[in-house]
């Protein structure tokens, strides 16, 4: 199995072949400014304790306070988190907003907890990590398995113990609890918004055939609004499998489907595929949306889309990537592609900080506007540099950390 941070150092190294930084700036940016570990006890429902790990990597702020989601994954570990904080400071540079870079995480499979439990290890992980949290020290919001009740009952644990009354310091909240209008579409929102304004320079037709691999909150809302916006929704898979329709998938059918049937499988008139296969679908646009190391130096030769858009965090690894590079298969990096999320929370951050509600249109409008001029300059940077976009969205993420550190480039 890939080591996720040894990847995303591969990544960086990728980029610096391209434009050079100082040393130092490298040095520094290759190693998170904290790494914090504790241990959650729990008494579970049935008197037995259970301990579980915990943990939180803060990047880099040197462009505002740590932002990053909590993610509950029994294979969580710390070289996951880490690389997952490295890639959030880079996203929140490459879209511009005034955030660093965190992430947090507990080794635990949440779908064997009761809610009781649940509610319990989550205020136990906002106890253990209190003193580093904060709306202008470290901001975290949901990721894998994790939800905006468990983001409330944060906000209520951390109001306990700090008596901060902003509800800034956890995005990704409910409504009522000073959540922000988008936020739950805003990643595969943001997502198209990239695609929109990219797809021009790489003549994906209207009408496009898409493939998503993954069908939680990311991958369901993107196939929603690509399938709104006309384009076809051939294949889709979630981590027990997926399904193939060649005529098209309904997506609001699929989703009652699932509901009612617990799976995807079945679904009237499609055939059954594992996700190993479904990456390999011919295809106009694939769209990883699960987790990270699913395109390897092992399969990236048997893809056929020819756009990718990466949802996912990290789901291509450094090899296959130059295997794509070589294809001519553009691949839109998930520190682009996926930041429609945590530039939402950001704004979520700023309407708590301020005692502001804005609309869902306000929202949508202020990020569709951020996300296309960034991806402009990406692209912009790739055709200078005559190089692909993940190359390029690193160099420009670096050129704008490396000035908030006070480097001259």
């Amino acid at each position: 199995m890939n080591n996720p941070f040894e990847n995303a150092l591969s990544q960086l190294a990728r980029a610096q072949k391209v434009q050079a930084f100082p040393e130092q700036f490298l040095k520094q940016l290759s190693v998170p400014m904290r790494e914090v570990r504790i241990s959650i006890p729990v008494v579970m429902d049935d008197g037995r304790l259970e301990v579980y790990e915990g943990y939180r990597v803060q990047f880099n702020n040197a462009r505002g306070p740590y932002k990053g989601g909590i993610r509950y994954h029994q294979n969580a570990d710390i070289h996951e988190v880490k690389a997952l904080a490295f890639w959030m400071a880079l996203k929140c540079a490459v879209v511009n907003i005034p955030m660093g870079g965190g992430k947090g995480g507990i080794t635990v499979d949440p779908k064997k907890l009761s809610k009781t439990e649940l509610e319990k290890i989550s205020r136990g992980w906002v106890r253990g990590m209190a003193d580093v949290l904060g709306p202008k020290k470290d901001v975290p919001a949901p990721d894998v398995n994790t939800t905006p009740e468990i983001m409330g009952w944060m906000v209520d644990e951390f109001a306990k113990i700090s008596g901060d009354t902003t509800r800034a310091t956890f995005t990704g909240k409910p409504i009522e609890l000073g959540g922000s209008e988008g936020r739950g579409a805003a990643t595969g929102l943001g997502g198209y918004y990239v695609f929109e304004t990219l797809r021009e320079f790489y003549s994906v037709p209207n009408g496009a055939t898409v493939v998503i691999q993954g069908f939680g909150n990311v991958g369901g809302h993107a196939g929603e609004i690509f399938s709104k916006n006309g384009y076809k929704v051939i294949a889709t898979s979630d981590s027990k499998g997926g399904i193939v329709k060649e005529d098209g998938i309904d997506i609001g059918a699929l989703e009652a489907w699932k509901k009612e049937h617990g799976t995807l499988s079945g679904f009237p008139g499609s055939r059954d595929i594992s996700n190993e296969a479904l990456l390999e679908l011919l295809c106009d646009v694939l769209i990883p949306a699960a987790l990270e190391n699913q395109i390897t130096a092992e399969n990236a030769d048997r893809v056929q889309a020819k756009f990718i858009l990466e949802l996912a965090n990290g789901p291509i690894t450094p090899e296959a990537d130059e295997i794509l590079f070589a294809k001519h298969i553009p691949v839109v990096p998930d520190i682009l592609a996926n930041a429609g999320g945590v530039t939402v929370s950001t704004f979520e951050w700023q309407q708590n900080l301020s005692s502001e509600h804005w609309s869902e249109e306000d929202v949508n409008t202020k990020l569709k506007n951020i996300l296309m001029r960034e991806s402009r300059v990406v692209h912009e940077k790739a055709v200078s540099l005559k190089t692909d976009l993940r190359r390029s969205a690193f160099i420009v993420a670096m050129e704008r950390i490396a000035s908030a550190m006070g480097y001259t480039l």
